[in-house]
C-alpha cells in the first residue's frame, strides 16, 4: 500500500481533528452540493465517536459549515452556528446508533430545500477523507476526490450511454460510473467521476432531458 504526503500531513483545515473537523465539514459540503445549495432545514444524526466527541472537536460546527458551502480551511467555520442563523438554516443534532458495522465517525442527514427532501449517509474515514455511502436509499461510494456528477433519472434504455456520451463529447475522461436503481423501469441514481471539472452549460444540457429528474455537480474536495 502506498502512502501519500496528504496521508502524512493531513488536510489544510480550521479545527483540531482531521476526522472530526475536516471530514465532518466535507460531509456537510457534499450534502449541500447534492441537494443543490444550503438546505432550509437539516436533521443530523451522529453515530459513535462523532456523537461522543462532537462538541470538543468542533464536529457540529464543521458539519453546519459544510452545509453552508464552506470548505475545511475556511475561517468562517468557527462562527458557523451564527452564520447558519443568518442564512435561515434550521438544524438539529441527535445521537443515533447505526449498528456495529457502521464506521464510528458516521452521520446521517435528513435535509430539505425549496420543498425537496433528501437523506444522505456518510462517514469520515481519517485524514479528512470521507465516504458518502447512501443517497435517498441508493447505495453509493462517493469520496469527493474527483469531480463528480450525481444524477437521478428514469431507468429507461440508453440512459447511461446518453449521459456518458454527452460528457465524452466534451473531451472529459470518465474515471468511474456507478448505477443503482429502485427497480427495472423505475428510477436510477448515477454517480459519475471525471478527470476534469465539467462546464456549467453541460449541466443545463443534461437537465433539459425529460428523463432526468435532477442533476448535481460535486466539485473536487481536495484543499
Amino acid at each position: 500500500m502506498t502512502t501519500s504526503l496528504f496521508d502524512i500531513l493531513g488536510p489544510r483545515m480550521v479545527g483540531p481533528s482531521s476526522s472530526h473537523t475536516a471530514g465532518a465539514c466535507r460531509l456537510g459540503y457534499v450534502v449541500q452540493a447534492i441537494i443543490g445549495g444550503t438546505p432550509d432545514t437539516a436533521k443530523i444524526g451522529l453515530h459513535g465517536s462523532f456523537a461522543m466527541t462532537g462538541e470538543g472537536h468542533g464536529t457540529r460546527k464543521a458539519i453546519i459549515g459544510g452545509l453552508l458551502g464552506y470548505r475545511p480551511d475556511d475561517v468562517r467555520l468557527r462562527d458557523s452556528f451564527e452564520r447558519a442563523d443568518e442564512a435561515g438554516l434550521e438544524y438539529e443534532f441527535y445521537e443515533t446508533d447505526l449498528g456495529d458495522e457502521a464506521h464510528p465517525n458516521s452521520v446521517v442527514f435528513d435535509v430539505t430545500r425549496e420543498g425537496d427532501r433528501m437523506t444522505v449517509r456518510g462517514c469520515s474515514i481519517g485524514g479528512g477523507r470521507i465516504r458518502v455511502q447512501e443517497i435517498d436509499g441508493f447505495p453509493v461510494d462517493l469520496k469527493g476526490t474527483l469531480p463528480t456528477i450525481v444524477v437521478l433519472a428514469d431507468d429507461v434504455p440508453g440512459t447511461v450511454s446518453k449521459i456518458t456520451g454527452i460528457i465524452a463529447e466534451r473531451g472529459l475522461n470518465l474515471a468511474t460510473v456507478r448505477v443503482d436503481r429502485t427497480g427495472r423501469g423505475e428510477r436510477a441514481l448515477m454517480t459519475i467521476e471525471t478527470d476534469g471539472e465539467l462546464p456549467d452549460d453541460l449541466f443545463a444540457n443534461l437537465h433539459d432531458r425529460s428523463w432526468v429528474h435532477w442533476i448535481r455537480n460535486v466539485h473536487r474536495l481536495n484543499v
